[in-house]
């Protein structure tokens, strides 16, 4: 199956299926009875979970009896877009061409002079993904300060920080000391997406539950919350597949 990235006394065991170009987690639960297998439509990742007991042999061979199906699961998820010239992207819900422009400009931003919108990167088109994964993360940045400090203003309580990352499990989240955290691929969305999270996470400086005290809290600041919800849940998956060229086995 690959060559192990951890070793196996690890709680989870991480190697790579060259032949069907996804990642394979194994992960040992102290609650699982059986062997049980997903596969992850964010992170295009083969999750075997298996209980404690059970060696990694057992594991390998209960992927083998099922790899059939694991291909038709990866063969029908969206087409990984990496970030390079001519692709096509979404920025705030609207679609955008990619273009690398390389010296002839410097900085990044937005030529809407064109049939569709591009975002120009500038500079060595080798460092221009990575540049360009920068710059969206300092536009979700942008967005998600202005928002939040708008719904919190609202609730008159103001986070301790923002921090935004390459998470895949949640598009927000809010910790116990304040930290209010959300995913850079918000900015992909449109804007009433990002502001629904933002409402969403601000809401739980003061509820820290999804009771019926908190959802109340997020009406209030946001009342337009069940399009959102609904756009998350069927589209949002998607905006995973847009990143640098490597984000798959990262």
């Amino acid at each position: 199956m690959g060559q192990s990235r951890v070793s196996s006394s690890s709680r989870k065991h991480e190697v790579r299926l060259e032949d069907i170009g996804a990642q394979l987690e194994v992960r040992r639960h102290p609650g699982a009875r059986r062997l049980t297998l997903r596969v992850s439509r964010t992170r295009r990742a083969v999750i075997v979970t298996i209980p404690v007991q059970c060696d990694l042999d057992e594991a390998g061979s209960f992927l083998s009896r099922h790899i059939d199906w694991v291909r038709e699961r990866l063969d029908s998820l969206p087409d990984h877009v990496p970030f390079e010239h001519g692709a096509a992207m979404p920025l705030r819900g609207e679609a955008h061409s990619i273009c690398f422009a390389g010296a002839r400009r410097k900085d990044i931003g937005i030529d809407e002079s064109g049939r569709r919108p591009s975002i120009v990167v500038g500079g060595d088109p080798a460092t221009a993904p990575d540049r360009m994964q920068a710059w969206l993360f300092d536009e979700a940045r942008r967005d998600l300060q202005a928002s939040v400090t708008y719904h919190a203003g609202l609730l008159k309580l103001k986070p301790k920080r923002i921090a935004v990352r390459d998470q895949t499990s949640r598009w927000g989240s809010c910790s116990t000391t304040g930290v209010l955290s959300f995913s850079w691929r918000l900015v992909l969305a449109p804007p009433f997406v990002l502001d629904y999270v933002a409402a969403h996470e601000a809401a739980h400086l003061a509820e820290m539950n999804h009771g019926p005290r908190f959802w109340a809290l997020v009406r209030r600041i946001r009342p337009d919350i069940d399009a959102a919800r609904r756009w998350l849940q069927v589209r949002g998956p998607d905006l995973h597949r847009y990143g640098r060229s490597h984000a798959l086995v990262a």
